[in-house]
């Protein structure tokens, strides 16, 4: 069993930065999909990014040329660079990697 633990995230200004990591111990898998999800209040948990075991990555239209996903094989940890936040980014922000993290909030505020 994979053991995720989120962390980086925190409240921003609209149109700062924020990353976040996703530390990963136990038994990770070694292929398949990781991704980055979202859930705001009152919303289902959606996607926002993903990459695969070969490279591949996908984003949501709403998060595409401000988000980055990327990984580090050596630290097993899976990273998401979020760059000009809106509010509408607000959510409890989930690493999936074989399983669940906890979660960690991002609040986009002025």
């Amino acid at each position: 069993q994979v053991q995720l633990v989120e962390s980086g995230g925190g409240l921003v200004q609209p149109g700062g930065s924020l990353r976040l990591s996703c530390a990963a111990s136990g038994s990770i898998p070694s292929i398949g999909f990781m991704g980055w999800y979202r859930q705001a209040p009152g919303n289902q948990r959606e996607l926002v990014a993903s990459v695969t075991s070969a490279g591949s990555t996908h984003y949501a239209d709403s998060v595409k040329g401000r988000f980055t996903i990327s990984r580090d094989n050596a630290k097993n940890t899976l990273y998401l660079e979020m760059n000009s936040l809106k509010p509408e980014d607000t959510a409890v922000y989930y690493c999936y990697w074989g399983g669940w993290g906890q979660g960690t909030q991002v609040t986009v505020s002025s």
